[in-house]
């Protein structure tokens, strides 16, 4: 099925009494941009207002404070708000709801994919009717629905992935000022190797945290500037474990530093004479 890639934002929606609410409160801003990017989240997963990482985990609220870039704090007052006001709602499994979806999702564009699917269909079954069909037993009902299940989980751990690769990225550039793509399949080919090892986005955090305390501004005794082993492929290599268990580091004096404290040695030198 091809991917919907909007949800509807009507006009009308700074009229609403529920936000106009939210708009008396303190952040409001703030919640208000959480609400739009729940929305945007949900549009993304299109499982009718549910929101969740994979289908047997659903996001906490540690998880959304990483993936809005938003404090905990804030996270936490604007979910108490939306729940309060009846804008979403909680499963058995802690999976967040957007309460009345229908009203956010493009009824429209959707009825239009269907529609380009239908006679996409219909093209394949002209296209292969005079095809005899295989010999092979047909696939029972619950074996189909467990390979369609199996297939789904793929897509969303794939996006999930994606998402956790360029949360790293973005805050691999933030610490260094640096411009690394996102994009790049080299960056997410190691990201991925460590989370497939079990590392969580906290520990890529704190070797980030870690490395650019040793390494930001200073140099090597040969004069080499240590800021250039700030990027991906030395981070998340195969020191990566390492790198996360080093204590925390007295920065490396510059050679500006070092030549500042050799004068003024030298002049307790000469004082002492």
């Amino acid at each position: 099925m091809t991917d919907v890639k909007w949800i509807k934002l009507v006009t009308e929606f700074f009229d609403d009494e529920k936000i106009k609410l939210i708009e008396s409160m303190p952040d409001a801003d703030m919640i208000l941009i959480i609400w739009i990017k729940l929305l945007t989240l949900a549009g993304k997963k299109n499982m009718n207002g549910y929101i969740f990482l994979t289908e047997n985990i659903p996001y906490t609220e540690e998880m959304l404070s990483t993936l809005f870039n938003r404090p905990i704090n804030t996270i936490r007052l604007a979910l108490e708000t939306f729940r309060n006001f009846g804008m979403i709602d909680y499963n058995g499994k802690g999976e967040i709801q957007i309460i009345n979806w229908e009203k956010h999702q493009n009824v429209e564009g959707l009825e239009h994919i269907r529609e380009l699917n239908r006679i996409r269909q219909e093209k394949f079954r002209e296209k292969h009717k005079q095809i005899p069909p295989p010999n092979n037993p047909p696939i029972k009902r619950e074996e189909r629905e467990e390979r369609d299940k199996i297939r789904l989980d793929k897509i969303r751990a794939k996006n999930v992935t994606i998402t956790l690769c360029n949360n790293i990225i973005e805050y691999l550039n933030k610490k260094t000022g640096k411009s690394y793509k996102l994009t790049t399949i080299a960056y997410q080919r190691l990201i991925n190797a460590r989370l497939k090892e079990g590392f969580k986005i906290d520990d890529f955090k704190k070797v980030i945290d870690n490395k650019v305390d040793e390494w930001l501004g200073n140099v090597t005794k040969d004069g080499q500037n240590m800021e250039n082993y700030l990027r991906p492929q030395t981070l998340f290599g195969n020191k990566f474990e390492s790198y996360l268990n080093q204590k925390k580091h007295n920065r490396t004096k510059t050679i500006k530093q070092l030549a500042q404290e050799d004068q003024f040695n030298w002049g307790d030198d000469d004082k002492n004479e």
